[in-house]
């Protein structure tokens, strides 16, 4: 017995030789560390693995390509998947209670606002507001001002008669004003924007309009109206001429690189200048007849005020000079407006005929098969082909003698010239002249159709002499002069008049009529800014 307690006491022995042994404490802090360890080795494992398998499964492909695949379902089902969580996860909508920027309460309120700083023009107010008290007693009348002033405008669409009204005028005042204005200008002639300078005196009776005092306006580019009250009470017109000076505007200069840009160089408008160059484009080419060196000439119907406004108007002259000669020379004449080239007046002269239409030939004068009839016969002009709808042009001048339908021309325009010469148009789709019109050359007559025995959009033109057809290819129309025997004298007159004009002229300043004064401007004057036309 003594033997083996010795041999259990002497057991130990091996244990005392190892390190100092752990308690029970520490063996059992130490398992989940080695867990925890052993746990965390296995999950990188594990997401190694994971990301090794979607990279060989390849989880997001291109749905746009091998669409029905089982790649492009497994895709699809990952697309469902994400969407499906983004949904389940979506945030909802709640309300978010926060405090409002100016208190509810009306007393805090109004304590609020009696502190706040605000401009007086944005309406506001300072100071605490008070009740009324026992001492205050409401007022039975309000004095009224004396006299009103206000300035009304005539608006685009608007009649003169209602804005009176909205100014406040009494109907019997108003039917008055409007007599006496259209003793001098139509009120359907003062234009749109126009404004009134009204002055309004006390009511005759309570809630009643007050009276009329005074009311002026510009009527006219000369002429100011003014409508005062007497002292018997009655309306009376007053004029107030306005000194204008009519001098045309006139601008020379040389072309240069630009003809355009030389010309607004020089002050030239620029509706001056497009009118400038549509009136030399018919006579000389832009770019090929006019040099650098050559000189334009230009005339512009121009009227200034005394009171500093500006009106331009129509193109009056248009020139082109080479080595101090003119080489062009065209000025407006007649009640049409139209330009005339100085050299041709009172002489006769033919001209070539060009096409009458943007196109190109597509049959010319002579025998051929009908492409509907399906026959030979002569045919009696030439064909354009165009785009439908294009616009179809007079050649010449000349009388229209017919417009309609004419058989196979479909609907057909006849134009009689000088010189026993007439031209057709056919197959239109449209006729933009009547009989008994006059016509210039260049002049819109209809636009290309299909109209008649025709197979497509194209333009017939025929030529006509002595009643039968000719080849109207290359014919010439002997033009009439435009201007007589009796009217040159007046045309060289007035040609003298405008080339006598200095350049620059029409910009100096107009002198006041003796009985103007100027310096007395009117509130509506220095309201209104100057206006310049053109």
């Amino acid at each position: 017995m003594f033997k083996a307690l010795e041999h259990n006491g002497t057991g130990n022995d091996d244990r005392a030789s190892r390190p100092a042994a752990l308690s029970h404490a520490q063996i059992v802090r130490e398992r989940p560390q080695r867990r925890g360890v052993r746990l965390s080795k296995r999950l990188a494992e594990c997401l190694r693995a994971f990301e090794t398998w979607c990279a060989r499964i390849d989880l997001a492909p291109d749905l746009a390509a091998d669409i029905g695949s089982r790649k492009w379902l497994r895709g699809f089902a990952t697309l469902l998947s994400l969407s499906a969580t983004a949904i389940a996860m979506w945030p909802d909508f709640s309300a978010v209670e926060a405090a409002t920027a100016v208190p509810s309460v009306s007393q805090v309120r109004d304590e609020f606002r009696s502190q706040s700083i605000t401009p007086l023009a944005l309406g506001a107010d300072s100071g605490r507001h008070m009740g009324a008290g026992p001492l205050v007693r409401p007022l039975s009348s309000v004095p009224e001002r004396p006299s009103i002033q206000l300035v009304a405008t005539l608006g685009q669409g608007d009649s003169f008669d209602r804005m009176l009204e909205r100014a406040g005028l009494a109907g019997g005042d108003i039917t008055r004003v409007s007599q006496l204005v259209r003793q001098v200008v139509p009120v359907n002639d003062i234009a749109s924007g126009t404004q009134f300078d009204i002055t309004l005196g006390r009511r005759m009776a309570a809630n009643v309009p007050r009276a009329l005092a005074s009311i002026d306006f510009r009527a006219k580019f000369d002429l100011d109206l003014s409508i005062e009250r007497g002292a018997g009470g009655n309306l009376a017109l007053v004029r107030h001429p306005i000194t204008v000076d009519d001098t045309p505007l006139r601008i020379r200069g040389t072309v240069g690189s630009s003809l355009y840009r030389s010309a607004r160089n020089a002050g030239a408008p620029v509706s001056a200048i497009q009118s400038y160059l549509r009136a030399v484009d018919k006579y000389l080419s832009l770019e090929d007849d006019i040099g650098t060196g050559d000189q334009f000439d230009l005339v512009v119907a121009y009227k200034r005020s005394a009171k500093g406004e500006r009106q331009m108007g129509d193109l009056l002259y248009a020139g082109v000079e080479r080595a101090g000669k003119p080489r062009l020379q065209l000025l407006r004449w007649g009640r049409d407006g139209q330009m005339f080239a100085v050299s041709s007046v009172g002489q006769t002269r033919a001209e070539t005929v060009g096409q009458p239409v943007a196109g190109y030939i597509t049959s010319n004068y002579g025998m051929r098969r009908h492409p509907i009839l399906g026959y030979v016969r002569m045919h009696a002009g030439i064909d354009f082909a165009a785009p439908y709808g294009s616009p179809i042009h007079a050649v010449a001048d000349g009388m229209v003698t017919y417009a309609g339908r004419h058989g196979g021309h479909g609907n057909y325009v006849r134009i009689e010239h000088a010189g026993g010469l007439g031209t057709g148009y056919g197959h239109m789709s449209r006729i933009a002249v009547s009989p008994g019109m006059s016509v210039r050359a260049g002049e819109v007559i209809g636009y290309v159709g299909s109209t008649g025995l025709s197979t497509g959009p194209h333009l017939h033109f025929e030529a006509y002499e002595g009643g039968h057809t000719i080849n109207p290819a290359g014919i010439s129309i002997v033009s009439r002069p435009q201007i007589d025997n009796g009217e040159s004298n007046a045309f060289k007159a007035r040609l003298r008049a405008l080339l006598m004009v200095p350049p620059g002229a029409a910009l100096n300043a107009v002198a006041p009529m003796h009985n103007e004064h100027v310096q007395d401007r009117r509130e509506i004057d220095r309201l209104a800014p100057a206006q310049v036309g053109g």
